[in-house]
């Protein structure tokens, strides 16, 4: 039985273990722990590990930790997803068996006992008052660094600019922590970049400290304006039917109804135009997507076409989180299909 979040005060740091899986192995469970700042009036946010195999953000937490050094001001960090990550293989499970994800938990009615979970992190993250909330991830797909969120303001953009220079404004609507959480905070996901690249690692432990040591967020707002952001946004959900056999790779693989190419992650960020092929359908060729926008509206045949045995593009756009793995894309999505602003 998921059991409730334990709060931990920096009284655990002092004999913090030198590797994060052993210190994911003391904390055992989803955790808050709070660090005192300079500025004790004010408090940042960290959430990271939502999801088992994404780990740049917990080693970036686990790093800065080490570290010692004081924060600008009070620094709360969450730690999520710590069974699944520790399920071995260590790094391999998004979610444990049979559990929901928890990052699309945290909507009413809260269903479940990974739903009981993101309703008492709300509420614990809301009475902290934060000023900001930064919530690390990794892609399973080849990408570069980007921040997620709600909104494309001086705020949001100045808060991603410390992690990467993209950034993806979604209106769509999936129960997760930062559309829960913008109500009362500033908030983004940063995607640090593949999972297991070292890269992804230093731009999540680089990103941190940025963040973590400045006296005043509000100034990242100024070189926005000298160096702007690239920008996408209306994106559009690319999801594959769930009775479709899903495969990756060169060619068409044997028996799967579904092949997409598995070097498809390389144009994550990269506008793609018609008629670049996606990958193949097998006969008989059922229709094997489903794509919607904020608006819930099912567009794939705008998106996609099929003609002997290839699925191509029939609508310029400009892939992001394209994964390879066939579980993640089956149970989240393949893709989100975006345009530039």
């Amino acid at each position: 039985m998921t059991q409730r979040i334990q709060w931990l005060d920096d009284a655990c740091l002092a004999h913090l273990p030198g590797k994060v899986e052993d210190w994911l192995r003391e904390l055992d469970r989803a955790t808050l722990l709070r660090v005192p700042g300079r500025d004790r009036s004010r408090t940042r946010i960290v959430t990271t590990l939502l999801h088992g195999n994404e780990p740049s953000g917990v080693r970036a937490v686990h790093a800065w930790l080490r570290s010692r050094v004081t924060p600008a001001t009070d620094a709360v960090f969450y730690i999520g997803s710590v069974e699944a990550a520790l399920a071995a293989p260590p790094w391999s499970h998004r979610a444990l068996p049979h559990a929901r994800d928890a990052n699309r938990c945290f909507a009413s009615p809260f269903g479940g006992l990974e739903g009981e979970r993101a309703r008492e992190l709300i509420e614990r993250l809301e009475a902290a008052r934060p000023e900001a909330l930064v919530d690390l991830h990794n892609n399973t797909g080849r990408s570069p660094a980007y921040g997620v969120g709600t909104v494309a303001d001086a705020a949001h953009l100045g808060l991603t600019s410390l992690f990467a220079d993209r950034y993806m404004l979604s209106d769509l609507r999936l129960g997760t922590l930062t559309e829960a959480t913008e109500r009362f905070t500033t908030s983004i996901v940063v995607e640090c970049g593949q999972a297991q690249d070292p890269v992804a690692d230093a731009v999540a432990l680089a990103g941190l400290e940025r963040y973590l040591s400045l006296e005043d967020l509000s100034l990242r707002a100024e070189p926005i304006k000298f160096n702007p952001m690239e920008i996408l946004h209306r994106p559009v959900r690319v999801r594959v039917h769930p009775d479709v056999r899903l495969a990756f790779g060169d060619a068409p693989v044997e028996g799967a109804n579904l092949t997409v190419r598995s070097d498809f992650d390389r144009h994550n960020f990269d506008p793609v135009e018609p008629g670049m092929v996606l990958g193949w359908l097998a006969p008989p060729g059922t229709w094997p997507f489903d794509a919607r926008g904020g608006d819930g509206v099912e567009v794939s045949a705008e998106l996609f076409t099929s003609a002997d045995g290839l699925v191509r593009i029939r609508r310029a756009m400009v892939p992001v989180m394209m994964t390879v793995s066939a579980a993640i894309a089956q149970s989240d999505c393949l893709f989100y299909a975006m345009e530039k602003r």
